[in-house]
């Protein structure tokens, strides 16, 4: 898992809620790691926005409120207008919040008690309402506060989470805060990054309040986010000595009859990531197409399983689904492949027919890279209860199926039954016809270079985002095509490449 090494550390709020305790057990005081939390906020929005000089900051019952408070002093004693609103009356508060309260009250800001009338003044909103202790649907009067601020227009800091957000599944019950940034802390939490929570969230910023997780070993990370110089480490130099053998064969079995577009947009991509050969079985009508756009793949017409199979014996990894349909063609090129016995992908077609199949098929050498629909299909649950939790769905998806599961959509999760992967890149512009096909294409094209099923999937789905990430930054998110990602995937697979041409510009 050489890509591992540069990730970051995902946590559940209450692992983070432990490493809380520890500290304050450590330091013997609670209210300094509060006082931090505030500082570290206050320093962060005012680097961002020094020409504000009205402050709302409304807080709720917990810790969380009192770090708004704590906010609310220090932005006070530097000189700004201070519109304190509180969701709980301060003189309930209890612990550390009550003493960030009279911190507040000694800097000269009094609260005013939420009402469903007030209109928050202010140029920037902070957001101190639920921490990371909130489930559910936000109750009145939060519900109504969450609503006035969404309705603002103004920017927001969301303190540890936006009120609203599920922490540890990134589930949006009801409505939730539309942070323009979130300042979390100590541990970085793992819904903060995944499913609706990326509409709420904004920029994130990981303030560790001088705090390290990795100290505490029996403290084990729930996910690892990725980050770009994975790609280094997973994609070193090619050895002078090496050929096309080294790098792998991949087959390609897609385009059933009227679906050619998926078969040649797969194959392209798994040439373009580096793969040594790329074949193609393809429906006899787009041989011809496939030729004519990309000569260097071996592409062959096949009727049925007979044509399919004696292919699939001289490849060394076999791509299945894009555009194979779920009829008498696409059977037998998913049963094809199966019978092989060879490390092979799995999308789109290929996953619904794994879905009815009465067999329960489960295997170690397959990738499987579902959508939150098909996901839900091979998990026989909605697709709202698989995006309602998707860390857990993840899982259950490798129990059920083995191999390597990518769960795809916003925040896509990699998981081998050892290690989940969470990727934070990619864009909006990604949701659009063909992007599922360039994935299976740039993930097979990996498998023979990097010899690792696990380490394949999570590379190509970095690749995959960071591709399209620069392809959006180029000329927009809304138009991105599959296609469109290719020649930055060619780029983004030679990082060295990059890095020296970089330096020697």
């Amino acid at each position: 898992m050489s890509a591992s090494f540069s990730q970051r550390p995902l946590y559940l709020a209450d692992q983070v809620r432990e490493l809380d305790r520890r500290t304050i057990e450590a330091e013997g005081d609670s209210f300094a790691l509060m006082r931090r939390a505030g500082e570290s906020a206050y320093d962060t929005l005012r680097a961002r926005w020094p020409q504000v000089r009205r402050l709302c900051v409304l807080c709720g019952g917990g810790n969380n409120g009192g770090d708004g408070y704590v906010i609310a002093a220090l932005a006070a004693a530097d000189g700004l207008v201070v519109e304190l609103v509180a969701l709980k009356p301060a003189a309930e508060l209890e612990g550390s919040a009550r003493k960030a309260a009279a911190l507040a009250a000694e800097a000269g800001v009094e609260p005013i008690d939420w009402a469903d009338e007030l209109t928050l003044d202010g140029e920037l909103i902070i957001d101190a309402m639920l921490g990371t202790g909130a489930r559910g649907a936000p109750r009145p009067p939060y519900a109504a506060a969450i609503a006035e601020v969404n309705a603002s227009g103004r920017p927001v800091v969301a303190i540890d989470v936006p009120s609203g957000v599920d922490v540890d599944t990134g589930h949006v019950e009801a409505a939730a805060v539309r942070a323009t940034l979130t300042i979390t802390f100590i541990g970085d939490k793992f819904g903060l990054h995944t499913g609706a929570a990326l509409d709420a969230v904004g920029e994130i910023i990981h303030a560790t309040l001088g705090v390290d997780p990795r100290r505490h070993a029996d403290i084990v990370p729930v996910a690892w986010r990725q980050t770009r110089q994975d790609l280094a480490i997973a994609l070193p130099p090619r050895a002078p000595n090496s050929h096309k053998g080294s790098h792998g064969h991949v087959l390609v079995v897609a385009g059933a009859p009227g679906m050619g577009g998926a078969a040649l947009m797969t194959s392209e991509m798994v040439a373009r990531v580096g793969a040594g050969k790329v074949s193609l079985a393809t429906d006899v009508a787009h041989v011809s197409a496939s030729l004519t756009r990309f000569p260097e793949i071996m592409a062959r017409g096949v009727r049925g399983a007979p044509d399919i199979e004696a292919m699939v014996e001289t490849a060394d990894v076999l791509a299945v689904g894009p555009g194979i349909g779920t009829g008498a063609w696409g059977q037998a090129a998913l049963q094809s492949v199966l019978a092989a016995g060879k490390s092979c992908v799995l999308d789109a077609d290929a996953l619904n027919l794994l879905a009815g199949d009465d067999g329960q098929s489960r295997r170690d050498d397959w990738i499987l890279t579902p959508h939150p629909g098909e996901a839900g299909r091979l998990l026989g649950l909605s697709t709202g209860e698989v995006q309602r939790d998707r860390r857990h769905a993840v899982i259950a998806l490798q129990r059920r199926w083995g191999g390597t599961i990518v769960l795809k959509g916003a925040g896509t999760l990699v998981y081998d039954g050892e290690r989940l992967t969470l990727c934070p890149f990619g864009n909006p512009g990604m949701g659009s016809g063909g992007m599922g096909d360039a994935l299976t294409g740039i993930i097979s094209g990996l498998v023979g270079q990097l010899g690792s099923l696990g380490e394949a999937a999570r590379i190509g789905v970095l690749l995959h985002a960071l591709a399209a990430d620069a392809a959006a930054l180029d000329a927009g998110e809304r138009g991105l095509l599959a296609t469109d990602l290719a020649s930055y995937a060619r780029t983004l697979a030679n990082p060295q490449s990059v890095s020296t041409h970089a330096d020697h510009a």
